[in-house]
């Protein structure tokens, strides 16, 4: 029985799948969707966040639309590995809010035969590569980017335009402080 678990434990493949696009694209909606099908395949399933995102819930994953996920804040990428070793997927969310030490992580864990799936915007609201999610793109095995709908013209969005003064690079916020734009409409702001 011993060996018989190590050989399946050793011959998972595992994966690195990113989520990425503009604030409402519905990131967060994908990444809940693959991890509900990983839990009704009764696979041992964790979800991470950064500490940071308290937006709606200190300890849920939740959607715009509300939907949510059990998960576990974490205030470094490193604790991803000390809480994950007995999973077979690991969830993470907002994973532009992580450090660098982020790619490591998901490749050590995907080296170890476990699917991890991240969601996370790819540009920050200036249009510049946000944190980890360009070298967690590099060694995915699979990205995807999703779009939203431009708010102003009612094509693809890949912008996340925020409408309050802040220069800051991180400002956790919803419909009153962004929102999705086209490139076109995007240059109109004179941004």
């Amino acid at each position: 029985m011993y060996f018989e678990n190590k050989l399946n434990e050793t011959m998972r493949a595992g994966r690195i799948e990113v989520i990425c696009g503009s604030m409402f694209s519905g990131k967060t909606e994908e990444l809940l969707r693959r991890l509900r099908r990983a839990k009704i395949a009764r696979q041992k399933v964790e979800i991470f966040k950064p500490a940071i995102d308290t937006r709606y819930s200190q300890v849920e994953v939740v959607s715009h639309d509300r939907n949510t996920i059990l998960s576990t804040p974490v205030e470094h990428s490193s604790n991803i590995l000390l809480l994950s070793s007995e999973v077979e997927v690991v969830g993470i969310d907002e994973a532009q809010f992580f450090d660098e030490g982020l790619i490591g992580v998901c490749q050590q864990l995907a080296d170890q035969g476990m699917r991890v799936i991240i969601a996370g915007l790819d540009m920050d609201f200036k249009r510049v590569p946000f944190g980890p999610i360009p070298g967690l793109c590099a060694i995915a095995d699979d990205v995807i980017k999703v779009h939203a709908i431009c708010v102003e013209c009612g094509n693809l969005a890949s912008y996340s335009h925020r409408l309050v003064k802040n220069d800051k690079q991180v400002m956790l916020g919803e419909t009153e402080e962004y929102q999705p734009l086209c490139r076109q409409c995007y240059l109109k702001t004179g941004l």
